[in-house]
């Protein structure tokens, strides 16, 4: 089975022809949910959107690495990661029909 990423302008697309906002509209209104779910990480919040899942951002340490082709140990810097739990609902979906 061939996979198929869902682009930004296929989720405007889908706005689009179930709320009836013009194409330009429902661009806009795509970019603004994925711009405030950004900005809210970003502060460090979590993001819950009921019966899909959560986001959240998980703080990760300074540790050391290998670089696997020359074996050489390498610092990884500390940094912010984001982390998602679907939700029961959503694996009750994808699996449906497994």
């Amino acid at each position: 089975m061939a996979s198929k990423n869902v682009t930004r302008t296929d989720l405007a697309e889908a706005v689009y022809q179930t709320v009836g906002l013009s194409r330009h509209e429902s661009a806009e209104l795509v970019g603004q949910v994925i711009a405030e779910i950004c900005d809210t990480l970003a502060t460090g919040e979590t993001v819950k959107l009921s019966s899909f899942g959560v986001f959240t951002v998980r703080n990760k340490g300074e540790r050391v690495g290998r670089n696997p082709k020359t074996n050489v140990e390498v610092p990884i810097k500390p940094r912010r990661a984001v982390t998602f739990s679907a939700s029961h609902l959503l694996k009750a979906h994808v699996n449906r029909d497994k």
